[in-house]
């Protein structure tokens, strides 16, 4: 597997497919749309609080890797943006109704078990019980071209293990389950861990505007000088 994606674009390309599925009068997505659907309070985790220019920004990153496209529609004076990440004709990876509201959901939310998948996938794919969703992601953990997907090592007081996807990286604090699943490969965060990874995204981000803004501010006032002493 090829494509690697930081949590803060793994937040946007999830969002772009679920508002595919779900909204799909309302698709592709303006930049105002898809930071609502990024900061949305229901189906995320973690939440999170982004401005437009931090979405502009992973977006025009996706936009130089061919993993999204600005396809406005006729007369729009608005940008809108579509993804191309999966199971269009301008990329290689296809995946089944199931396996797609799966992935979408582990981006959107993190690791989860089969229960939850099977209750949240169900609003973007039939879903017909706990074991259709178990046999999808051993599907795409032992797909060729992956794997997609792992499971990681149950938790102390949880009855069931978690899965997570395997377009971000896998921190260290998140182990496979030790029975001959695939192992670490660069995958979903755990919650703490996405948290801390999509808040150090964004704070990069912020951090790289301001300095920005600190130049610009620098050349005004040094050209505001000049004039003074003219």
């Amino acid at each position: 597997m090829n494509t690697t994606l930081s949590a803060l674009e793994a937040r946007v390309v999830g969002c772009l497919i679920e508002k595919e599925i779900t909204t799909p009068d309302q698709y592709p997505l303006s930049i105002n749309a898809l930071v609502n659907a990024c900061n949305q309070k229901s189906n995320r985790d973690p939440m999170l609080e982004l401005d437009e220019r931090t979405v502009q920004d992973v977006v025009d990153t996706l936009a130089k890797r061919h993993l999204v496209l600005e396809r406005s529609g006729f007369g729009s004076r608005v940008p809108k943006y579509q993804h191309r990440f999966c199971n269009t004709d301008f990329g290689t990876l296809k995946f089944s109704d199931i396996e797609l509201a799966i992935l979408c959901e582990l981006m959107l939310r993190g690791p989860q078990t089969p229960g939850e998948l099977r209750t949240r996938a169900n609003r973007m794919a039939k879903v017909s019980d706990v074991d259709a969703v178990e046999a999808a992601l051993q599907a795409l953990a032992s797909r060729s071209d992956g794997p997609y997907v792992v499971q990681l090592a149950r938790q102390p007081g949880r009855r069931d293990s978690c899965w997570a996807q395997l377009f971000c990286e896998l921190p260290a604090a998140a182990t496979a389950a030790p029975h001959g699943n695939p192992p670490p490969q660069p995958g979903a965060t755990a919650p703490a861990e996405a948290a801390r990874a999509v808040t150090s995204s964004a704070a990069g981000a912020l951090e790289s505007r301001l300095a920005t803004l600190e130049t610009q501010l620098a050349e005004l006032t040094r050209r505001v000088a000049e004039l003074e002493s003219r």
